[in-house]
């Protein structure tokens, strides 16, 4: 894996060797579906290009016919001037075409791979997210693609527009004017070296003011995902003068790279201004020795002007060369990862009965590997049966449902669904078998239709509603004005904590599952919200194998069977009267505590 990169904080540029536009290149496996679009948009832009620097030559030609020199006055001004018009006429056709062309490319392509970067982002195992940020991934699809997107729709096309100028013009003036470049290019040098030497000095100070402002923004962050706890802890002031002390450097840094970036234009208007006198002025006497026309005159300064334009270009051109490889560098290397599943294929149907045994089983975190969680666990749940995992935090109970779910591949051991290795599932079809009602319910931002259809989007009306009303959720869903079209916020922030798990609850019987997880279903509940919920967890629950991780004794007690978990082993298992029985035990024990909270 990657060393983690804060995605606030400017990418780094890669060099331009060949290694790495190998990378970049990488990328254009998505453009070749419309490479003769993108042959298209280079035809056009070499055209257009060509026309351009046609227009010098013409220009010089018009002076000449005005002053009757040369070849080109038996033509007249008139016919010049039309021809000038013409090619200028073309050239913005070819600038259309060429803009239309590559807008073609760039849209379609960056979509397949924002298409295909996401089919990875889904199809990723768990432990892939345990040692990432949700702001860095968010800022690959986002920000790198649409570096990307930039570099193919503008930078690629200016880069090769830019190349083509320089060579082109270059030998033009050459050919025509050889005494006036080669003084050109005695002078040029100096002023190139000189702006290259003060342009990475301003680029170094640039990139101080990217980085204070990087850390001003993850305070912006910070604050932003904990505002909760800041406003818990009245820590509003705090964090404000946080905050204006990182935008203070800021400004301290971006004042002192603003007095050099003057310094720096009023340097380069001089030397570029110097330069083209000292050119004219040569070019002056050419044409008062008689060795040049005032018409070629023209035509090189105007040539001169777009070959440095040209160079000036390409220093920036060359700048975000280097930031699309660093982009799609990190854009690969995502897609490169191997995914759970392959997205192309089907899902398929996998019946299953629901009888599970754990065989063994050692597990420790990929994050963490030094902290064995579960060690040698043995456990098995018939068909059918309802079982309760109970036990202090982190004793390993989630983690035993979280290796069932196969979002994690224990390290030993095995774990068998009716008598067979769960790896050997097809994934999508061993899951689309088991249902889950967490804790901390997630809901998706849309309507409550389309979040209890979620694990089923092909369900009818009426299956929705009667998994609704199994939930003990359409009362309520129908007393908002908008019913089942009622729009949940955000994560659910608009339904209260009891419809939010009703909602969950709804959207498992809908999915209909052989095999069931109530993660702490009703922990965070008042007594009223507990008992309806309840009762919709009785009426999801039959017939199907459960298990339960809770504290509660009311789900604790329908349970068939109890595994008190502790230390990643079983300690205890029985029913709720026979661990009773076992006033020693820790199930016991963690009854009298919980009865002492209730009195």
């Amino acid at each position: 894996m990657a060393k983690r990169r804060d995605p606030l904080k400017p990418e780094e540029k890669r060099k331009l060797s060949k290694e790495n536009l190998s990378k970049l290149a990488g990328i254009f496996h998505y453009i070749l579906p419309y490479r003769w679009l993108f042959i298209a948009g280079i035809t056009s832009l070499a055209l257009s290009s060509l026309c351009l620097l046609a227009f010098p030559y013409v220009a010089a030609r018009l002076i000449d016919a005005a002053t009757g020199a040369g070849e080109w006055y038996l033509r007249g001004v008139n016919q010049i001037a039309l021809l000038l018009l013409g090619i200028l006429l073309i050239q913005a056709v070819f600038s259309f075409l060429r803009v239309y062309f590559f807008a073609q490319v760039s849209e379609r392509s960056m979509a397949d791979l924002r298409r295909s970067l996401y089919g990875r982002f889904v199809s990723l195992p768990m432990s892939f997210y345990d040692s990432q940020r949700t702001g860095e991934l968010l800022s690959r699809i986002t920000s790198d693609v649409s570096q990307l997107q930039d570099t193919f729709t503008v930078t690629l096309a200016e880069f090769v527009r830019q190349v083509l100028t320089l060579t082109v013009g270059t030998t033009i003036i050459f050919y025509f004017t050889p005494k006036l470049a080669l003084f050109m290019l005695a002078t040029f040098p100096v002023i190139v070296v000189l702006g290259m030497l003060f342009g990475n000095f301003i680029r170094r100070l640039s990139k101080q003011i990217q980085d204070e402002l990087a850390r001003a923004n993850i305070v912006v962050e910070e604050t932003l995902q904990s505002i909760s706890m800041v406003k818990a802890f009245t820590s509003e002031r705090y964090e404000t003068q946080r905050y204006s002390t990182a935008l203070n450097r800021v400004v301290a840094t971006a004042l002192k790279a603003a007095s050099y970036r003057g310094a720096f234009i009023s340097f380069i208007i001089s030397i570029l201004f110097g330069g083209m006198v000292a050119v004219v002025w040569y070019g002056a006497l050419l044409v008062q020795g008689g060795e040049m026309q005032v018409g070629d005159l023209l035509a090189f300064i105007m040539y001169m002007m777009f070959i440095g334009g040209s160079i000036a270009g390409l220093g920036d051109l060359y700048g975000q060369l280097q930031k699309a490889i660093g982009a799609s560098e990190r854009v690969l290397q995502i897609i490169s990862l191997p995914g759970e599943m392959t997205l192309e294929e089907p899902l398929q149907r996998l019946p299953l009965n629901g009888s599970i045994e754990y065989r063994n089983i050692g597990f420790a975190y990929p994050t963490r590997p030094e902290v064995e969680v579960l060690q040698n666990l043995k456990l098995s749940i018939c068909s059918g049966e309802k079982v309760a995992l109970v036990g202090h935090s982190g004793a390993g109970k989630s983690t035993i449902v979280q290796l069932l779910l196969r979002f994690y591949e224990p390290e030993q051991g095995q774990i068998l669904v009716d008598g067979q290795n769960i790896n050997t599932y097809d994934l999508s079809a061993y899951r689309a078998n088991l249902g889950i009602v967490p804790q901390e319910v997630i809901l998706f931002g849309g309507s409550i239709r389309e979040n209890i259809a979620y694990g089923r989007p092909q369900a009818t009306e009426t299956e929705i509603r009667e998994a609704a009303r199994k939930a003990n959720a359409l009362q309520f869903i129908e007393n908002f004005p908008e019913g089942f079209d009622t729009l949940v916020g955000e994560r659910g922030v608009k339904l209260s904590g009891g419809q939010r798990q009703r909602i969950a609850i709804a959207r498992a019987i809908l999915k209909d599952p052989k095999i069931l997880i109530l993660d702490e279903a009703t922990s965070s509940l008042d007594a009223e919200s507990e008992h309806l919920v309840q009762m919709a967890l009785d009426e999801l629950m039959h017939g199907r194998t459960t298990i339960i991780i809770a504290h509660r004794l009311a789900t604790i007690r329908k349970a068939d069977r109890i595994y008190v978990i502790s230390g990643g082993q079983i300690a205890e298992s029985g029913t709720h009267e026979e661990l009773l029985h076992q006033p020693e035990g820790t199930y016991a024990n963690l009854v009298r505590l919980q009865l002492q909270e209730e009195g």
